[in-house]
């Protein structure tokens, strides 16, 4: 097998029961970052399982180009009853990148099919990320993944990320700050040419490269109207953030807009089956529907009838448990104790989050900011002290650039209680200190 890094040896997880993993060795781990802030219900919920067993029985695959199926139409049904205004369709996929990479190929073909195929540019931002296919990767905006494929990515342009800690200047307001971004994005529609710009793309709270970095007040907004007044696309990147992760079933509820097209992956499936989904404008759908009559478009797997099961089944086990007010409960109390934890650890930055998704940065110094010398590799020593103290969490490195900054992020399942929430932090408090005081 090739593994992602080829020179560690990995435990092998055999045992998953809510929100512990159990290793080979039978030691067991909190996993208190949902994988990749996935596991939105932790592990082995019968319900899901149990929907799982009776679809495999039923059917376990038709290729979309021949059949739909009633759990594929259901789980739409489903979502979109829930969707931000004007999302009336749903296209599924086998993950986020897909996801990402059928919005893009939407909406080129979207303009070509309005008779504007001049309309070639993407705009996305700096530090955001939207997955590892080539396409997704080129709006993405992030230096270390970017890197060595550039010369074969596609062209895209990118504006400066809604990043309060490191971005606002200290004579202006959150607002101010916000106003200043917007005009940055103006800037560079005026220089590409409104007319030539298919869609600007962001995560509505970015994940993995920043860590848990919400928008400030109104930037959404700002943003939402300059789209229109150009006419170009607004794509939201909810695969990390999305489906209840942040308090809302959809992240964008909290900034009060919404998209064009909108992706979702991670918590749709809970990880129980590889599914993302595209939302879709109605204005997109009937633009095809008077045009050539279809997506140009597909996958094999796409709306594979067993993921679509887990997902529908996911999504109703949080519905019928008021899971997202656990969310909110839990976030704001994981937020308390993290705080707590390390408001005397002066390499601990910053401290942000909303609902179940929070991140602490960590700096050389928490007056100027100055980030960790990136050496150190001290994402990579917390993650290794976290899993001796038998705790999963998600560190990354590059946070500031994309080469210096360290940051790890934490997003447990929905149904964590507040005892587990004190012993994640106290877990990832004694892994910090410890990879701190390792030196290097």
């Amino acid at each position: 097998m090739l593994h992602r890094q080829l020179r560690h040896e990995y435990p092998a997880a055999v045992l998953g029961r809510g929100i512990i993993i159990r290793d080979q060795t039978g030691k067991e781990y909190i996993d208190a970052s949902g994988g990749a802030a996935v596991s939105c219900l932790g592990h082995a919920n019968p319900d899901v399982l149990a929907a799982m067993r009776a679809q495999i029985d039923r059917l376990d695959y038709a290729h979309t180009s021949f059949f739909t199926t009633p759990v594929a139409e259901e789980l739409a049904d489903e979502l979109i009853a829930h969707a931000p205004a004007g999302l009336t369709h749903v296209h599924f996929t086998s993950g986020g990148s897909e996801a990402v990479e059928a919005a893009l190929k939407l909406a080129r073909q979207y303009f070509v099919e309005r008779g504007e195929p001049e309309r070639r540019h993407f705009i996305g931002r700096l530090q955001g990320y939207h997955g590892n296919t080539l396409g997704a990767l080129s709006v993405g905006g992030n230096l270390w993944r970017r890197r060595q494929f550039a010369p074969i990515l596609i062209e895209t342009h990118h504006v400066s990320p809604c990043y309060e800690y490191r971005g606002r200047r200290a004579d202006e307001t959150a607002e101010e700050y916000g106003a200043r971004l917007s005009r940055e994005l103006s800037g560079k529609i005026d220089e590409l040419g409104g007319k030539n710009v298919i869609a600007f793309i962001a995560e509505t709270v970015v994940g993995a490269t920043l860590g848990a970095v919400p928008p400030v007040p109104g930037y959404f907004k700002r943003v939402r109207e300059i789209c229109d007044r150009h006419g170009i696309l607004l794509i939201l990147d909810e695969v990390m953030c999305g489906m209840g992760r942040t308090g809302t079933l959809h992240a964008c509820e909290q900034e009060g807009v919404a998209p064009d097209l909108m992706t979702v992956a991670k918590g749709l499936g809970g990880g129980y089956a590889p599914i993302g989904a595209l939302f879709v404008n109605g204005k997109i759908v009937e633009a095809l529907a008077r045009g050539s009559g279809f997506f140009q478009h597909g996958h094999t797997y796409m709306g594979h009838p067993l993921a679509c099961a887990a997902a529908l089944a996911v999504q109703r086990v949080i519905r019928r448990d008021n899971l997202i007010a656990n969310v909110v409960a839990q976030g704001e109390r994981l937020g308390r104790r993290l705080r707590e934890r390390f408001a005397n650890r002066h390499e601990v930055g910053d401290i942000r989050g909303r609902g179940l998704f929070w991140a602490i940065e960590l700096v050389a110094d928490r007056q100027s900011k100055a980030p960790l010398d990136p050496q150190r590799k001290m994402h990579v020593r917390i993650k290794k002290e976290a899993l001796i103290r038998g705790l999963m969490v998600y560190p990354m490195g590059g946070t500031v650039d994309g080469i210096s900054g360290d940051h790890v992020l934490i997003a447990p399942p929905f149904v964590v209680d507040g005892p587990t929430i004190d012993t994640i932090v106290d877990r990832l408090g004694d892994a910090v200190d410890a990879a701190l005081a390792s030196g290097g």
